[in-house]
């Protein structure tokens, strides 16, 4: 007797994947998911997506599983379908993917906008970016500020990042730093939240979208999409900005799905254009105008400040960059190395002799990372070892390129300095220019 619902194993990595069940699966009869699998981030694989959240089809929950077991998982649970729902990643890795499910007799499946968006009743702004490491978050913050300027009420979402108790991380808010504790919050957490709540504003995340939305209309004139890595919004969006970085031209146009995100931009940002070359910069004005012509094009640059800046030169420094954007984003530097270069550090320290536990792992995982050292956190084990690793390093000086100052996570026994970075536009049209024609015409 053929089989009444097909099954599917969505292929994740905490985020984009659960969205995916929650909107276009959880109560549609015509599927049924057996599996979730999970890459990128370490240590989510081996949990179960919990009944409370799966609702009534799956009282025993959902197991989460490693991708690498993805062919035998195909044949063991008898798969019809396997749905590709991480981002930023190459097209040759997507399609790599797609050659395993087909060869194990399942359906490829990339699952797009129109099933999973959801609507709000209030004016939504989505921020997205073509890699991970573009800069979304102090676009976000300039938005978000100048929006504040209006005397509007905002409420930021953010991706979700649910690496720890997902039932209880359905619904979070974030209004002071206290609440970061109360959530337990990973360094990656803290890093996206962090700077939201000092300014003043309220962000939420979690695990149920269609939730969080309900709750975050209840207080804001307008919505901000505070995107992760390249994937395109979980809301209906009145305006979507995508932040590109000409340091990776070309990886616009081959990067899942970061073109999406650019294809749907009305406004593309950009950015590092202080730092960038001008042949970078050139490609992508191409790009953008190959598949995008008609997105207001915004000009901006990220410029660096140093707390100590006197600490740093004619030192041996190690280098502290954001864990995402060296590993899955794949920069071999960031803020911490331009800042160390450009106030005179005598010479950089190779981190990865010194490294110890998760933190060798994701060296051996991203050897493309090189010197530098990767602020990943998620976990009390990777904060340890993070920390450990800082410790070891034969340095006279730690830079901090992280957007929140590690040294109030992680105690370091030498002298730190914290970078710091916002978003500045260059010339016209502007982030003021695009938003007061918005806020016009919505009718705020």
């Amino acid at each position: 007797m053929e089989k009444q619902a097909k099954n599917v194993i969505i292929i994740g990595a905490a985020g984009r994947d659960f969205h995916n069940f929650n909107t276009y699966y959880r109560n549609n009869d015509n599927y049924k998911i057996v599996a979730f699998t999970a890459a990128q981030i370490p240590d989510i694989d081996g949990r179960r997506y919990p009944a409370e959240l799966a609702g009534e089809k799956y009282p025993e929950g959902i197991p989460i599983f490693a991708q690498k077991d993805l062919p035998e998982l195909i044949l063991k649970l008898d798969a019809d379908i396997c749905a590709f729902s991480y981002s930023d990643v190459s097209y040759d890795e997507v399609m790599g993917v797609g050659a395993i499910v087909n060869a194990a007799g399942a359906d490829f499946l990339l699952i797009g906008p129109k099933e999973t968006m959801i609507r709000s009743s209030k004016p939504v702004i989505a921020v997205g970016a073509t890699r991970t490491g573009c800069g979304k978050s102090q676009t976000s913050r300039r938005i978000i500020e100048v929006l504040m300027d209006m005397g509007l009420k905002v409420v930021a979402i953010r991706h979700p990042m649910p690496y720890g108790n997902l039932v209880a991380q359905k619904v979070q808010r974030f209004a002071t730093v206290d609440d970061l504790k109360k959530h337990e919050c990973t360094i990656e957490e803290m890093e996206e939240y962090e700077p939201h709540v000092i300014r003043g504003n309220v962000i939420y995340a979690g695990v149920d979208y269609e939730a969080i939305i309900r709750e975050a209309e209840k207080e804001a004139d307008i919505i901000i999409w505070d995107g992760g890595n390249n994937d395109f919004p979980f809301y209906h969006s009145d305006l979507m900005i995508t932040v590109a970085d000409p340091h990776r031209a070309g990886h616009e146009l081959r990067y899942y799905p970061g073109e999406t995100t650019l294809r749907m931009a009305d406004v593309v940002v950009i950015n590092k254009m202080d730092s960038a070359d001008a042949a970078g910069i050139q490609q992508l004005r191409e790009n953008i105008a190959k598949v995008n012509p008609e997105a207001v094009v915004v000009d901006a640059a990220s410029p660096l400040t140093v707390d100590k800046p006197e600490l740093i030169r004619g030192k041996k420094v190690l280098v502290v960059e954001d864990g995402p954007t060296l590993s899955h984003g794949q920069m071999k530097i960031g803020a911490g190395s331009v800042a160390a270069k450009k106030f005179g550090a005598a010479s950089f320290v190779d981190a990865r002799p010194f490294a110890v536990g998760k933190l060798k792992d994701t060296y051996e995982t991203y050897p493309e990372i090189g010197t530098v050292l990767p602020a990943m956190g998620y976990g009390e084990t990777q904060i340890k070892d993070l920390e450990a690793t800082i410790n070891a390093t034969d340095c006279d000086v730690v830079v901090i390129g992280t957007p929140i100052d590690l040294r109030r996570i992680v105690t370091i026994n030498k002298p730190a300095v914290q970078v710091g970075y916002d978003l500045q536009e260059i010339g016209k049209p502007d982030l003021v220019d695009v938003l007061k024609s918005f806020v016009k015409d919505s009718g705020l």
